[in-house]
């Protein structure tokens, strides 16, 4: 199976893919941040930068979807294909940050590679406001995350719930504000819940 988590800049995406790959012994795939060439780059000067970024995360999640399908175990996504392609790229062009040429052959990329793809198994996306997404964003630290707009993150936040809304695979909305699973075992065990339900159509019990 994919699983897949989803979310907003900060939304703990990564702490909620540790805990359930641990619980279900599932095999993790980290978005690529650490050893990533061009996100220092961007944060600093976003439209230059902004199309290198994203074809540079659209061939990583593209060759992630390819070895997902042909893999017989299942694996836990943080972030997918269509954030990227749905959120983050349409964002920076509307912001004026990504060319309308850029965009165009993005978007074609994007395109062709959507024929040869499916819908997670389950997509997990975690709905965080503005506040909390600063505070966590704060938190952990990352230097070059410190320059980031709020309005950016703010266009991110209006393009993820416009996606969700019409998003028609398999879905658990978890609320990132309320719901402290990194913090709470009580917490994550409700989201467990929420998987079992969906997945294997358990129930809670009483």
């Amino acid at each position: 199976m994919h699983i897949a988590v989803a979310g907003n800049i900060g939304s703990g995406k990564t702490t909620l893919t540790k805990l359930l790959a641990h619980r279900y012994n599932w095999i993790p795939r980290f978005e690529p941040v650490d050893n990533n060439p061009y996100l220092a780059d961007f944060y600093a000067d976003m439209p230059r930068w902004s199309f290198n970024l994203q074809i540079y995360f659209l061939n990583k999640r593209f060759k992630e979807v390819v070895e997902i399908s042909q893999s017989k175990d299942t694996l836990i996504q943080d972030r997918t294909i269509f954030e990227d392609a749905r959120i983050f790229a349409p964002n920076l062009h509307d912001q004026g940050m990504m060319s309308d040429r850029d965009f165009a052959n993005y978007t074609d990329l994007f395109d062709l590679m959507m024929s040869l793809v499916k819908l997670p198994d389950l997509m997990i996306y975690i709905r965080s406001s503005i506040p909390t997404l600063v505070e966590q964003i704060a938190k952990r630290g990352r230097e070059y995350e410190q320059t980031m707009r709020l309005d950016y993150l703010q266009g991110l936040e209006k393009r993820y719930e416009d996606w969700i809304a019409t998003y028609k695979g398999p879905l658990i909305i978890v609320n990132g504000d309320t719901c402290k699973f990194g913090d709470r075992p009580e917490d994550f065990q409700k989201v467990c819940e929420l998987i079992d339900q969906k997945l294997y159509g358990l129930f809670p019990m009483e």
